[in-house]
């Protein structure tokens, strides 16, 4: 199914979304918003993610970025379609941007379609690109205070994966806190303990995006 786009489509955020999201639902497509902030390792997990479901799955990637396709490279180096959205200095994507290059994709073949949102644990949460899901990823190197100091963020979240595990016995940071901090904020959340590098936890992580991908489809 290839997209065709009318300009008054793209005029405001909200019917930008309910394009997306009505192309989305048409193709039962499972399309999963990924937020964080910089250097918390949004790319590293859908690398692994692509590696370990592209089997199973259709994968497209969209990646938001002030500049370069350096992220959508590393995407494109594991087998999966990545399309790359320069920012130019915007702070988020929002779904006008997401809209004009869907008709890259071909959606009668894309199963999962992740969105990695540009790094930022502010701007992107306010934005409603026409997904299924928002996950937050929080690293352990950020410290214990991101939940708290950015509730709006964690509040807009299905789940959040708490990554680069392997450095918890190097750093001071307490994971029943977070557990405790999300769950205040957000209790209908669910946090799940990841390393990318070490591949510890990614099994759940590939679990939750199964079952999902599963009641997509009988939505």
């Amino acid at each position: 199914m290839r997209v065709v786009l009318e300009e008054e489509v793209l005029a405001d955020n909200n019917s930008s979304a309910k394009f997306n999201r009505d192309l989305f639902e048409k193709s039962r497509t499972l399309v999963i918003n990924i937020m964080s902030s910089p250097g918390a390792g949004k790319t590293t997990l859908l690398e692994k993610t692509v590696s370990a479901l592209g089997k199973e799955f259709s994968i497209g990637v969209i990646e938001g970025d002030l500049a370069t396709e350096k992220d959508a490279d590393r995407i494109r180096a594991h087998g999966a379609q990545a399309v790359q959205i320069n920012t130019n200095g915007g702070c988020h994507l929002d779904a006008r941007m997401v809209a004009k290059v869907l008709p890259e994709f071909d959606f009668d073949k894309i199963d999962i379609l992740f969105i990695e949102n540009v790094g930022n644990l502010v701007c992107p949460s306010g934005y409603d690109l026409g997904q299924n899901y928002k996950v937050a990823i929080l690293s352990v190197p950020e410290g214990n205070d991101k939940i708290p100091k950015y509730p709006v963020m964690f509040r807009r979240t299905e789940m959040v994966v708490l990554n680069k595990i392997d450095l918890l016995p190097y750093l001071d940071f307490d994971v029943n806190m977070a557990i405790e901090d999300l769950e205040g904020i957000n209790p209908d959340s669910k946090m799940l303990q990841v390393s990318s590098r070490t591949e510890e936890g990614l099994d759940e992580w590939f679990s939750w995006i199964r079952q999902a991908y599963t009641r997509n489809q009988v939505q």
